[in-house]
Protein backbone atom coordinates (compact mmCIF):
# COMPACT_ATOMS: atom_id res chain seq x y z
CA UNK A 1 0.00 0.00 0.00
CA UNK A 2 1.03 3.61 -0.43
CA UNK A 3 1.86 5.69 2.63
CA UNK A 4 -1.60 7.29 2.54
CA UNK A 5 -3.32 3.91 2.28
CA UNK A 6 -1.25 2.42 5.09
CA UNK A 7 -1.92 5.41 7.32
CA UNK A 8 -5.66 5.38 6.68
CA UNK A 9 -5.74 1.62 7.27
CA UNK A 10 -3.92 1.93 10.60
CA UNK A 11 -6.16 4.79 11.70
CA UNK A 12 -9.21 2.62 11.03
CA UNK A 13 -7.74 -0.23 13.09
CA UNK A 14 -6.92 2.18 15.91
CA UNK A 15 -10.48 3.52 15.92
CA UNK A 16 -11.93 0.03 16.07
CA UNK A 17 -9.67 -0.94 18.95
CA UNK A 18 -10.53 2.21 20.90
CA UNK A 19 -14.23 1.72 20.16
CA UNK A 20 -14.14 -1.86 21.45
CA UNK A 21 -15.26 -3.65 18.28
CA UNK A 22 -11.74 -5.02 17.68
CA UNK A 23 -10.82 -6.72 20.95
CA UNK A 24 -8.33 -9.55 20.46
CA UNK A 25 -4.90 -9.89 18.92
CA UNK A 26 -5.78 -12.59 16.32
CA UNK A 27 -8.48 -10.36 14.83
CA UNK A 28 -6.24 -7.30 15.03
CA UNK A 29 -3.67 -9.12 12.90
CA UNK A 30 -6.40 -10.20 10.47
CA UNK A 31 -7.70 -6.63 10.18
CA UNK A 32 -4.17 -5.37 9.53
CA UNK A 33 -3.70 -7.98 6.78
CA UNK A 34 -6.81 -7.00 4.79
CA UNK A 35 -6.88 -3.63 3.00
CA UNK A 36 -10.53 -2.61 2.61
CA UNK A 37 -9.97 -0.51 -0.52
CA UNK A 38 -9.14 -3.65 -2.51
CA UNK A 39 -12.81 -4.65 -2.18
CA UNK A 40 -14.10 -1.26 -3.34
CA UNK A 41 -12.17 -0.73 -6.56
CA UNK A 42 -15.47 -0.71 -8.41
CA UNK A 43 -16.45 2.36 -6.43
CA UNK A 44 -19.37 2.92 -4.09
CA UNK A 45 -22.41 5.15 -3.66
CA UNK A 46 -22.85 7.87 -1.06
CA UNK A 47 -26.08 9.51 0.02
CA UNK A 48 -26.73 12.88 -1.60
CA UNK A 49 -27.14 15.64 0.96
CA UNK A 50 -30.03 18.07 0.78
CA UNK A 51 -33.83 17.86 0.95
CA UNK A 52 -34.18 17.81 -2.82
CA UNK A 53 -32.58 14.35 -2.85
CA UNK A 54 -34.31 12.71 0.10
CA UNK A 55 -33.09 9.20 -0.66
CA UNK A 56 -30.75 9.63 -3.61
CA UNK A 57 -27.29 8.18 -4.09
CA UNK A 58 -24.35 9.35 -6.18
CA UNK A 59 -21.34 7.30 -7.29
CA UNK A 60 -17.81 7.68 -5.98
CA UNK A 61 -15.36 6.13 -8.42
CA UNK A 62 -11.91 4.72 -7.74
CA UNK A 63 -9.47 7.54 -8.33
CA UNK A 64 -11.88 10.27 -7.21
CA UNK A 65 -10.18 12.58 -4.66
CA UNK A 66 -12.19 11.30 -1.70
CA UNK A 67 -12.54 7.65 -2.78
CA UNK A 68 -9.71 6.32 -0.61
CA UNK A 69 -10.79 8.27 2.47
CA UNK A 70 -14.27 6.78 2.08
CA UNK A 71 -12.85 3.26 1.80
CA UNK A 72 -11.28 3.59 5.25
CA UNK A 73 -14.13 5.43 6.91
CA UNK A 74 -15.97 3.34 9.47
CA UNK A 75 -19.14 3.50 7.42
CA UNK A 76 -21.30 1.15 5.39
CA UNK A 77 -20.80 1.84 1.69
CA UNK A 78 -23.50 1.01 -0.85
CA UNK A 79 -22.05 -0.90 -3.81
CA UNK A 80 -25.17 -1.80 -5.80
CA UNK A 81 -28.52 -0.12 -6.45
CA UNK A 82 -31.77 -1.76 -7.58
CA UNK A 83 -30.21 -5.18 -8.00
CA UNK A 84 -28.06 -4.37 -11.03
CA UNK A 85 -26.75 -0.79 -11.01
CA UNK A 86 -23.14 -0.26 -9.91
CA UNK A 87 -21.12 2.97 -9.58
CA UNK A 88 -19.46 2.69 -12.98
CA UNK A 89 -22.90 2.66 -14.65
CA UNK A 90 -23.85 6.24 -13.80
CA UNK A 91 -22.44 9.73 -13.22
CA UNK A 92 -25.28 11.49 -11.40
CA UNK A 93 -27.70 10.86 -8.52
CA UNK A 94 -30.03 7.86 -8.52
CA UNK A 95 -33.12 7.46 -6.36
CA UNK A 96 -33.55 3.68 -6.35
CA UNK A 97 -33.04 1.46 -3.29
CA UNK A 98 -29.64 -0.07 -2.34
CA UNK A 99 -29.32 -3.84 -2.74
CA UNK A 100 -25.72 -4.57 -1.76
CA UNK A 101 -23.15 -2.87 0.43
CA UNK A 102 -19.86 -3.09 2.25
CA UNK A 103 -20.74 -3.14 5.95
CA UNK A 104 -18.98 -0.71 8.28
CA UNK A 105 -15.75 -2.38 9.42
CA UNK A 106 -16.41 -1.93 13.14
CA UNK A 107 -19.60 -3.99 12.85
CA UNK A 108 -17.87 -6.65 10.75
CA UNK A 109 -15.11 -7.02 13.34
CA UNK A 110 -17.54 -6.90 16.26
CA UNK A 111 -19.48 -9.78 14.72
CA UNK A 112 -16.34 -11.78 13.99
CA UNK A 113 -15.23 -11.31 17.58
CA UNK A 114 -18.72 -12.33 18.80
CA UNK A 115 -18.52 -15.46 16.63
CA UNK A 116 -15.95 -16.83 19.09
CA UNK A 117 -13.92 -18.74 16.50
CA UNK A 118 -10.89 -20.79 17.41
CA UNK A 119 -8.04 -22.11 15.29
CA UNK A 120 -9.19 -25.04 13.17
CA UNK A 121 -12.85 -24.05 13.11
CA UNK A 122 -14.74 -24.42 9.85
CA UNK A 123 -16.86 -21.33 9.17
CA UNK A 124 -19.78 -20.88 6.80
CA UNK A 125 -20.44 -17.25 5.85
CA UNK A 126 -23.83 -16.32 4.43
CA UNK A 127 -23.51 -13.27 2.19
CA UNK A 128 -20.08 -12.79 0.63
CA UNK A 129 -20.82 -9.23 -0.46
CA UNK A 130 -17.64 -7.42 -1.48
CA UNK A 131 -15.56 -10.20 0.09
CA UNK A 132 -14.04 -8.00 2.83
CA UNK A 133 -15.41 -10.06 5.73
CA UNK A 134 -14.54 -13.26 3.87
CA UNK A 135 -10.95 -12.05 3.59
CA UNK A 136 -10.83 -11.33 7.33
CA UNK A 137 -11.96 -14.90 8.01
CA UNK A 138 -9.29 -16.23 5.65
CA UNK A 139 -6.61 -14.12 7.33
CA UNK A 140 -7.68 -15.40 10.74
CA UNK A 141 -8.31 -19.10 10.00
CA UNK A 142 -6.83 -19.94 6.60
CA UNK A 143 -8.59 -20.25 3.24
CA UNK A 144 -9.31 -23.97 3.67
CA UNK A 145 -11.52 -23.33 6.71
CA UNK A 146 -13.76 -20.71 5.08
CA UNK A 147 -16.83 -21.20 2.85
CA UNK A 148 -18.87 -18.21 1.73
CA UNK A 149 -22.17 -18.09 -0.17
CA UNK A 150 -23.41 -15.15 -2.25
CA UNK A 151 -26.87 -14.93 -3.82
CA UNK A 152 -26.02 -12.41 -6.57
CA UNK A 153 -23.76 -13.84 -9.34
CA UNK A 154 -22.28 -10.45 -10.27
CA UNK A 155 -21.50 -9.58 -6.65
CA UNK A 156 -19.96 -13.05 -6.22
CA UNK A 157 -17.72 -12.61 -9.26
CA UNK A 158 -16.43 -9.25 -8.02
CA UNK A 159 -15.67 -10.71 -4.60
CA UNK A 160 -13.87 -13.67 -6.15
CA UNK A 161 -11.65 -11.33 -8.18
CA UNK A 162 -10.83 -9.14 -5.19
CA UNK A 163 -9.99 -12.14 -3.00
CA UNK A 164 -7.86 -13.63 -5.77
CA UNK A 165 -5.94 -10.37 -6.07
CA UNK A 166 -4.96 -10.83 -2.43
CA UNK A 167 -4.15 -14.50 -3.10
CA UNK A 168 -7.00 -15.72 -0.93
CA UNK A 169 -8.93 -18.73 -2.21
CA UNK A 170 -11.74 -19.80 0.14
CA UNK A 171 -14.59 -21.99 -1.09
CA UNK A 172 -17.01 -19.59 -2.79
CA UNK A 173 -20.53 -20.69 -3.63
CA UNK A 174 -23.07 -18.77 -5.69
CA UNK A 175 -26.60 -19.60 -4.62
CA UNK A 176 -29.27 -19.20 -1.99
CA UNK A 177 -27.49 -18.75 1.32
CA UNK A 178 -30.68 -19.61 3.18
CA UNK A 179 -30.09 -23.21 2.08
CA UNK A 180 -26.59 -23.19 3.49
CA UNK A 181 -23.93 -25.51 2.09
CA UNK A 182 -24.70 -29.14 2.82
CA UNK A 183 -21.69 -30.33 0.84
CA UNK A 184 -19.27 -28.77 3.30
CA UNK A 185 -21.19 -29.51 6.51
CA UNK A 186 -20.88 -29.80 9.40
CA UNK A 187 -19.55 -26.37 10.32
CA UNK A 188 -18.30 -25.12 13.66
CA UNK A 189 -19.60 -21.63 13.06
CA UNK A 190 -22.17 -19.99 10.79
CA UNK A 191 -22.26 -16.22 10.36
CA UNK A 192 -24.72 -14.24 8.25
CA UNK A 193 -23.92 -10.79 6.88
CA UNK A 194 -27.47 -10.35 5.63
CA UNK A 195 -30.62 -10.02 7.71
CA UNK A 196 -33.20 -12.79 8.03
CA UNK A 197 -36.74 -12.87 9.34
CA UNK A 198 -36.25 -16.36 10.72
CA UNK A 199 -33.10 -18.43 11.15
CA UNK A 200 -33.26 -21.13 8.44
CA UNK A 201 -33.45 -24.75 9.55
CA UNK A 202 -30.63 -25.59 7.12
CA UNK A 203 -28.17 -23.48 9.12
CA UNK A 204 -29.03 -25.39 12.27
CA UNK A 205 -28.79 -28.75 10.51
CA UNK A 206 -25.38 -27.89 9.05
CA UNK A 207 -23.83 -26.75 12.34
CA UNK A 208 -22.30 -29.37 14.60
CA UNK A 209 -23.70 -29.74 18.13
CA UNK A 210 -22.07 -27.13 20.31
CA UNK A 211 -21.42 -24.90 17.31
CA UNK A 212 -22.61 -21.31 17.05
CA UNK A 213 -24.80 -19.40 14.62
CA UNK A 214 -24.53 -15.60 14.51
CA UNK A 215 -27.24 -13.86 12.51
CA UNK A 216 -29.20 -10.62 12.40
CA UNK A 217 -32.88 -11.33 12.95
CA UNK A 218 -35.34 -8.66 11.87
CA UNK A 219 -38.43 -8.03 9.84
CA UNK A 220 -40.49 -5.76 7.69
CA UNK A 221 -40.94 -3.00 10.25
CA UNK A 222 -37.20 -2.35 10.02
CA UNK A 223 -35.98 -3.27 13.50
CA UNK A 224 -33.40 -6.03 13.86
CA UNK A 225 -30.97 -7.46 16.39
CA UNK A 226 -27.92 -9.69 16.38
CA UNK A 227 -28.64 -13.19 17.72
CA UNK A 228 -26.14 -15.84 18.80
CA UNK A 229 -27.48 -19.37 19.01
CA UNK A 230 -25.89 -22.59 20.21
CA UNK A 231 -26.86 -25.75 18.34
CA UNK A 232 -27.89 -28.68 20.55
CA UNK A 233 -27.66 -32.46 20.17
CA UNK A 234 -31.39 -32.72 19.45
CA UNK A 235 -31.09 -30.50 16.37
CA UNK A 236 -32.57 -27.39 17.97
CA UNK A 237 -30.76 -24.12 18.63
CA UNK A 238 -31.20 -21.43 21.23
CA UNK A 239 -29.49 -18.33 22.47
CA UNK A 240 -29.91 -14.65 23.13
CA UNK A 241 -29.94 -11.32 21.39
CA UNK A 242 -26.72 -9.36 21.73
CA UNK A 243 -28.20 -5.88 21.38
CA UNK A 244 -26.76 -2.85 19.67
CA UNK A 245 -29.47 -2.37 17.06
CA UNK A 246 -27.58 -4.17 14.29
CA UNK A 247 -29.13 -3.65 10.87
CA UNK A 248 -28.44 -5.49 7.60
CA UNK A 249 -30.25 -5.64 4.29
CA UNK A 250 -32.59 -8.60 4.39
CA UNK A 251 -31.68 -11.66 2.38
CA UNK A 252 -33.46 -11.20 -0.93
CA UNK A 253 -35.85 -14.13 -0.46
CA UNK A 254 -36.87 -12.52 2.86
CA UNK A 255 -37.65 -9.06 1.45
CA UNK A 256 -41.29 -7.90 1.64
CA UNK A 257 -43.69 -8.21 -1.30
CA UNK A 258 -44.76 -5.06 -3.17
CA UNK A 259 -47.54 -3.21 -1.41
CA UNK A 260 -49.51 -2.84 -4.63
CA UNK A 261 -52.87 -1.12 -4.43
CA UNK A 262 -53.61 -0.06 -0.87
CA UNK A 263 -56.89 -1.13 0.73
CA UNK A 264 -59.63 1.41 1.31
CA UNK A 265 -58.39 3.02 4.52
CA UNK A 266 -61.82 4.52 5.22
CA UNK A 267 -63.51 1.12 5.33
CA UNK A 268 -62.70 0.08 8.86
CA UNK A 269 -63.68 0.31 12.51
CA UNK A 270 -62.22 3.19 14.51
CA UNK A 271 -61.53 3.35 18.23
CA UNK A 272 -59.22 4.99 20.75
CA UNK A 273 -55.94 3.25 21.56
CA UNK A 274 -53.58 3.59 24.49
CA UNK A 275 -50.64 2.59 22.28
CA UNK A 276 -49.74 5.35 19.85
CA UNK A 277 -47.83 5.13 16.60
CA UNK A 278 -44.89 6.80 18.35
CA UNK A 279 -43.89 3.35 19.66
CA UNK A 280 -42.89 2.50 16.09
CA UNK A 281 -40.19 5.18 16.24
CA UNK A 282 -38.40 3.46 19.14
CA UNK A 283 -36.05 0.68 18.02
CA UNK A 284 -36.77 -1.69 20.90
CA UNK A 285 -40.52 -1.08 20.99
CA UNK A 286 -40.68 -1.50 17.22
CA UNK A 287 -38.89 -4.83 17.54
CA UNK A 288 -41.62 -5.93 19.97
CA UNK A 289 -44.36 -4.69 17.62
CA UNK A 290 -42.70 -6.57 14.78
CA UNK A 291 -42.91 -9.80 16.76
CA UNK A 292 -46.67 -9.23 17.02
CA UNK A 293 -47.27 -8.52 13.32
CA UNK A 294 -44.36 -10.15 11.45
CA UNK A 295 -46.04 -9.88 8.04
CA UNK A 296 -46.96 -6.21 8.28
CA UNK A 297 -45.26 -3.36 6.44
CA UNK A 298 -45.33 0.27 7.52
CA UNK A 299 -45.91 3.43 5.55
CA UNK A 300 -46.68 7.02 6.51
CA UNK A 301 -49.43 8.96 4.74
CA UNK A 302 -50.67 12.54 4.92
CA UNK A 303 -54.47 12.35 4.86
CA UNK A 304 -57.10 14.96 5.72
CA UNK A 305 -54.48 17.27 7.19
CA UNK A 306 -52.99 14.69 9.54
CA UNK A 307 -50.20 12.12 9.53
CA UNK A 308 -51.27 8.49 9.67
CA UNK A 309 -48.96 5.55 10.32
CA UNK A 310 -50.33 2.60 8.39
CA UNK A 311 -49.56 -1.10 8.79
CA UNK A 312 -50.49 -3.36 5.88
CA UNK A 313 -50.35 -7.15 5.62
CA UNK A 314 -50.36 -7.81 1.88
CA UNK A 315 -51.13 -11.53 2.20
CA UNK A 316 -54.23 -11.21 4.38
CA UNK A 317 -55.34 -7.73 3.35
CA UNK A 318 -55.41 -6.64 7.00
CA UNK A 319 -54.48 -3.07 7.82
CA UNK A 320 -54.38 -0.53 10.63
CA UNK A 321 -54.09 3.26 10.46
CA UNK A 322 -53.01 5.06 13.65
CA UNK A 323 -53.03 8.82 14.14
CA UNK A 324 -52.87 11.41 16.90
CA UNK A 325 -55.81 13.59 17.88
CA UNK A 326 -53.52 15.76 19.99
CA UNK A 327 -53.26 15.99 23.73
CA UNK A 328 -51.85 12.48 23.94
CA UNK A 329 -54.98 10.92 22.43
CA UNK A 330 -54.51 8.31 19.70
CA UNK A 331 -57.04 6.70 17.39
CA UNK A 332 -56.74 3.55 15.33
CA UNK A 333 -58.83 2.42 12.37
CA UNK A 334 -58.54 -1.21 11.27
CA UNK A 335 -59.82 -3.45 8.53
CA UNK A 336 -59.33 -6.95 7.16
CA UNK A 337 -59.56 -10.38 8.79
CA UNK A 338 -56.84 -9.78 11.41
CA UNK A 339 -56.87 -6.67 13.65
CA UNK A 340 -53.19 -5.77 13.41
CA UNK A 341 -53.13 -3.05 16.03
CA UNK A 342 -54.88 -5.31 18.55
CA UNK A 343 -51.93 -7.67 18.22
CA UNK A 344 -49.44 -4.80 18.65
CA UNK A 345 -51.28 -3.56 21.75
CA UNK A 346 -51.28 -7.02 23.31
CA UNK A 347 -47.59 -7.76 22.75
CA UNK A 348 -46.52 -4.22 23.69
CA UNK A 349 -48.57 -4.45 26.87
CA UNK A 350 -46.94 -7.75 27.82
CA UNK A 351 -43.51 -6.22 27.28
CA UNK A 352 -44.33 -3.17 29.40
CA UNK A 353 -45.81 -5.36 32.15
CA UNK A 354 -42.50 -7.24 32.26
CA UNK A 355 -40.67 -3.96 32.87
CA UNK A 356 -39.79 -3.26 29.20
CA UNK A 357 -36.71 -5.51 29.27
CA UNK A 358 -33.79 -4.57 27.04
CA UNK A 359 -33.28 -6.67 23.92
CA UNK A 360 -30.21 -8.24 25.56
CA UNK A 361 -32.69 -10.01 27.86
CA UNK A 362 -34.56 -11.56 24.92
CA UNK A 363 -34.04 -15.21 24.04
CA UNK A 364 -34.42 -16.93 20.69
CA UNK A 365 -35.14 -20.59 19.93
CA UNK A 366 -35.26 -22.47 16.63
CA UNK A 367 -36.70 -25.96 16.33
CA UNK A 368 -39.07 -28.15 14.28
CA UNK A 369 -41.99 -25.92 15.27
CA UNK A 370 -40.23 -22.82 13.96
CA UNK A 371 -38.67 -19.78 15.57
CA UNK A 372 -39.73 -18.07 18.77
CA UNK A 373 -38.41 -14.90 20.41
CA UNK A 374 -39.39 -13.80 23.90
CA UNK A 375 -38.10 -12.35 27.13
Amino acid sequence: MTTDQAQLHQQLIDRMMIGGSLRTEPWRRAAAAVPRHEFLRGGYFRRVAGPQFHSAWEPVHAGDPDWLDGCYADESLVTQIAGTIVPEDIRGPITREPTSSSTLPSLVLRMLEDLQVEDGHKVLEIGTGTGYSTALLCARLGDEFVTSIEYDPWVASQARAALGHLEMYPTLVTGDGLLGDGAGAPYDRVIATCGVRTVPAAWVEQTRPGGLILATVGGWLGSSELARLTVHQDGTASGSLLGGGVNFMLARPHTPPPLGLLPDLEDGKERETAVGADVLNNWGARFVAQLAVPNAQRLTLERDGRTEDVLVDVDTGSWAAVYSEGGGRWLVRQGGPEPLWDAVEERFGQWCAAGAPAVEEFTISVGPEGQSIGW
